[in-house]
């Protein structure tokens, strides 16, 4: 269907961006993070090494994360990022461009996605498609989205959490949310903020959230050792936090996320909801790795609730199974308005 050139998925995501080239599978997976140089413009640092200096750099040297709530926000640094992560994975000295498949969230804006498409094409790649990220997570997930059976996606990433009824290879019901792991890292800062007056980075956040973060009340209440700076003595403090007092800063994102899935089964045709309630709710993106998310959800809805295999690289294989079958993903998704190519 593409001809000549590689043929390469993107999933770019508000925390991290994956690459898939069609043959290989998938060839990287970095951090969403650029560093620049403000005296020169010069970029200094993408991905991993970039996100090491997040809150650590001195004043000429800013690392900027271009993406925010799913789409893009700082679009010449996002063009920037893009170039260095295709050159990294197909090669500075290509004949024919890289034909690319780019995933967004299911809410954003005509001018958004265009955005993702210049982006992407001004970045080196060829003829540029976009793919709603539920979408490619169903397909990436194993789900034969082409029957005509309903079949219920949550993913959640960085910055949205995307919940999709899916049948016949178009979006039925749909909702996409501003609240996804970002969101939960940021309210563990405010919460240290305000229950211990301790100021943490985002960095300490974020591993606070993977080693004691949890949805749901735990069996056996974990702790874990927290470095920051006092807000009243203003010099370095160590305490020491637990699963409960997590549980407790992240009760507001988790139930905003849980009634999201609430209203997207209501507007579900009964047909697919009883399909839905058979086949059970499936989770995918980094978020959903959240401990006890699932048993949330399931709780909240009476529907079981899955986590799919290797959750985080279900949107990225998505787009590989998508670019191996194109004809088929194309049709089905242009009826629906839910895959649109330039």
């Amino acid at each position: 269907m593409f001809g000549l050139g590689m043929e390469v998925g993107i999933d770019l995501g508000t925390a991290s961006v994956l690459v898939f080239i069609k043959g290989k599978g998938i060839v990287l997976q970095e951090p969403s993070v650029v560093a620049i140089d403000k005296n020169t413009n010069q970029l200094l640092a993408v991905g991993e090494e970039a996100r090491r200096m997040l809150g650590r750099t001195p004043g000429n040297i800013v690392a900027i994360r271009p993406l925010r709530d799913g789409v893009i926000s700082d679009y010449e640094v996002t063009e920037r990022m893009l170039r260095y992560f295709i050159q990294k994975t197909c090669g500075k000295r290509r004949f024919f461009k890289p034909k690319i498949i780019v995933c967004v969230p299911s809410g954003v804006t005509e001018v958004e996605k265009r955005a993702a498409i210049e982006a992407t094409e001004e970045a080196g790649g060829g003829r540029a498609h976009i793919i709603e990220e539920p979408i490619a997570a169903a397909i990436g997930a194993g789900i034969d989205i082409t029957r005509p059976d309903g079949n219920m996606i949550v993913d959640i990433g960085g910055g949205t959490a995307d919940i999709a009824v899916i049948s016949l290879g178009g979006v039925v019901a749909s909702k996409s949310i501003k609240v996804a792991g970002d969101t939960f890292d940021e309210n563990i800062v405010k919460y240290m903020r305000k229950k211990h007056n301790l100021l943490i980075g985002e960095r300490t956040a974020e591993a606070l959230k993977k080693e004691i973060g949890c949805a749901y009340p735990k069996k056996q209440v974990t702790k874990m050792e927290c470095r920051g700076r006092d807000l009243i003595s203003g010099l370095p403090k160590t305490i020491t936090t637990n699963s409960e007092e997590m549980l407790e800063a992240l009760e507001e994102p988790v139930i905003l996320i849980a009634e999201a899935v609430h209203a997207v089964l209501e507007r579900t045709p009964p047909e697919l909801a009883a399909d839905i309630s058979d086949r059970g709710i499936v989770m995918t993106g980094g978020g959903s790795l959240l401990e006890g998310l699932n048993k949330l959800i399931e709780e909240r809805t009476g529907i079981p609730t899955y986590i799919a295999e290797d959750t985080v690289s279900c949107v990225a294989k998505g787009t590989g199974i998508a670019l191996e079958s194109f004809n088929v993903i194309e049709k089905s998704m242009m009826s629906s308005k839910s895959f649109r190519k330039k």
